[in-house]
């Protein structure tokens, strides 16, 4: 995730932010710029110029009024939901306090997860625009007595139980499936793997690269995850897969490598804005040293971010454990894990257009900080 400054007042700012703290000007986000922009609203309080694009005018997506968005669409255009809430297709009921909580951080880790998606230079259709296939997001609150909310993906819906951004019930599922790591921003990249596969793997004859790494998905399903609930991975799992439940099936196994790539990709970009390095102080420790200073989204090989990810693993559990807490990052990426994320890479690499993407934009010099006059993430 990249790092921001307020055109007016040069204040660091944050993906989240829908005020600058310095100066406390409004601001948006323009998901294809790739950047906060301050907006000075017009007289309808509505629609603003962006200081970052002030050629065009642009209005606030209409979940900014549900304190839920901060990201603008085209003024000019017939839409009024942002590139990522226009991919919502149910949405609990809002006039429950604890829904809209709990709906707000989803969001949050939803953005997070579009914010890659469209780094990536993935098409984004939603229902609108692919009735059958197209993305969608039905996030449902639970109903005592009702059949359970179960998170997972169909032809290209993700079903979101609401309760995932409780944090005490995230936690008790996270114990209760004997997992390492278990976040909303998770689930939403692992679900929206299953959709990258139906659509960048089988429709785009992948199938038999697939196989050859993750294995054959023709396998059943059903009997798959039942024998996985059952008997549980392999002792030897940690050598194959990136996780015990990436042995179920081969869908499941792509869905976790899936999710795992974008963990990686945001955080060393976080890493890299940071300008983060690692250059232990002890003897024989060269392995672990490195400068990050790269963008990861455009990076053309995947073995050149892992060298960048690996020795950042390793300071990240040690700050972590220094502070009493589990490992930030309780994996292991085996040689057939790295082959797997190389897969993914050099899938996206293969897209159409993907050579044609911009160069990155020349840093600019933010204007001096002036004195302040006078205030989210998955």
């Amino acid at each position: 995730m990249k790092l921001f400054n307020c055109q007016q007042c040069g204040s660091l700012l944050y993906f989240e932010n829908r005020t600058c703290e310095g100066c406390g000007t409004i601001l948006g986000y323009l998901p294809f710029e790739e950047t906060l922009s301050a907006l000075a609203m017009e007289d309808d309080a509505v629609t603003a110029l962006g200081a970052a694009d002030p050629a065009r005018r642009r209005r606030l997506c209409v979940n900014a009024g549900r304190d839920a968005c901060n990201w603008l669409v085209d003024a000019d255009g017939d839409e009024t939901f942002c590139a990522s809430c226009r991919h919502n297709h149910i949405i609990p009921e809002l006039s429950d306090d604890r829904a809209l909580t709990l709906w707000r951080r989803l969001e949050v880790a939803k953005h997070r997860l579009f914010y890659s998606l469209i780094r990536l230079g993935i098409a984004l259709p939603n229902r609108i625009d692919d009735p059958a296939s197209g993305l969608a997001f039905d996030v449902l609150d639970p109903i005592p007595g009702q059949p359970k909310v179960l998170t997972g993906h169909r032809d290209g819906v993700i079903t979101i139980n609401l309760d995932e951004a409780d944090d005490a019930h995230r936690e008790e599922m996270r114990h209760r499936m004997h997992e390492t790591y278990r976040t909303l921003l998770g689930h939403c990249r692992h679900e929206v793997g299953h959709w990258i596969w139906d659509r960048m793997v089988r429709d785009q004859g992948r199938m038999d690269a697939f196989r050859a790494l993750f294995g054959d998905e023709r396998a059943d399903y059903p009997q798959a995850l039942e024998r996985h609930y059952q008997d549980g991975a392999a002792p030897d799992w940690q050598q194959r897969t990136i996780s015990a439940y990436a042995t179920s099936h081969p869908w499941e196994d792509f869905a976790e490598t899936w999710a795992h790539y974008l963990h990686i990709m945001d955080t060393l970009e976080t890493a890299n804005a940071f300008g983060l390095g690692v250059k232990p102080t002890i003897a024989n420790a060269e392995a672990l040293q490195v400068d990050i200073a790269i963008d990861p989204y455009r990076t053309a090989h995947m073995d050149e971010i892992l060298d960048q990810w690996m020795p950042l693993v390793y300071a990240m559990n040690s700050l972590n454990r220094s502070m009493g807490l589990s490992d930030l990052y309780p994996f292991i990426i085996s040689e057939p894990v790295r082959e797997k994320l190389g897969f993914i890479h050099a899938m996206l690499q293969d897209q159409p257009g993907a050579d044609a993407l911009p160069p990155p934009p020349a840093p600019q010099s933010p204007p001096a900080p002036q004195p302040p006059e006078a205030e989210s993430a998955g």
